[in-house]
């Protein structure tokens, strides 16, 4: 078994999740892989069982009955990878916004004192390819605000390409997580950084998808501005 387990929630990535699993799995590092999938109508999951039979130690699959939000997706892998043993454990898309290769950069930085390694597309410039103006600055004054309400000195708070040490995910109540989107990649950090665990940024480039359809929505944005504030005066009152 190796180290480090990468996380990848699906829902309907038909279109990249083969080429994605074998991305990870022709790193020189070693990493499992963990597919977290929403029941998905397009076949996903039964293309994980099929390429299971070639990848037999190191892909796992965790079917649900239904989509039910990133968040909740993520939780389900988190409790799955520390039941299983990883030191280190990854959050990575599917759809190749994520480049596979610097999973080995995010890695080396846990190795070498990160608690939480975060790939950041603004800690070095905004390193961003192929979204629309709107759509960045929407991402980047997001951290902005982020930044202000809660005290976190993040460029990248609602960055969804990270490695937690498996210290990190056990000291965190995981049944007290309460977002599913950008809400959740923020709470995760917060918490994180109210632990006083050493959060780094690893600069990456991020690139938007190809294939498949982008699942960002009106209430997952809105969720964010909402659940930034709840999260500050959960702390203020000592319910976080």
């Amino acid at each position: 078994m190796a180290q480090g387990v990468v996380v990848i929630p699906t829902f309907n990535e038909i279109e990249n999740i083969e080429a994605i699993i074998k991305a990870v799995f022709a790193l020189q590092t070693p990493f499992d892989v963990l597919i977290v999938d929403d029941n998905s109508p397009d076949g996903t999951a039964v293309k994980v069982k099929e390429m299971q039979q070639e990848f037999p130690s190191q892909l796992h699959l965790k079917v649900r009955t239904k989509k039910s939000g990133l968040g909740t997706a993520y939780v389900a892998g988190f409790k799955w990878a520390l039941s299983h043993g990883y030191d280190y454990i990854f959050e990575m898309d599917a759809d190749f916004s994520h480049n596979p290769n610097d999973l080995e950069k995010l890695l080396a930085a846990c190795e070498n004192g990160a608690d939480v390694a975060i790939g950041s597309r603004y800690s070095n410039g905004v390193n961003v390819v192929n979204w629309p103006l709107s759509r960045v600055l929407l991402s980047y004054f997001a951290s902005v605000y982020v930044r202000m309400i809660t005290g976190m000195k993040i460029a990248d708070a609602t960055a969804g390409f990270k490695c937690y040490r498996r210290i990190v995910l056990e000291k965190i109540n995981l049944d007290r997580i309460k977002f599913v989107g950008y809400a959740f990649q923020i709470e995760m950090k917060y918490r994180a950084f109210v632990n006083k665990f050493k959060i780094v940024e690893v600069p990456i480039i991020f690139t938007d998808r190809t294939k498949g359809q982008s699942k960002m929505s009106g209430g997952i944005i809105r969720e964010a501005v909402v659940g930034v504030i709840m999260l500050r005066l959960r702390k203020i009152f000592n319910r976080l």
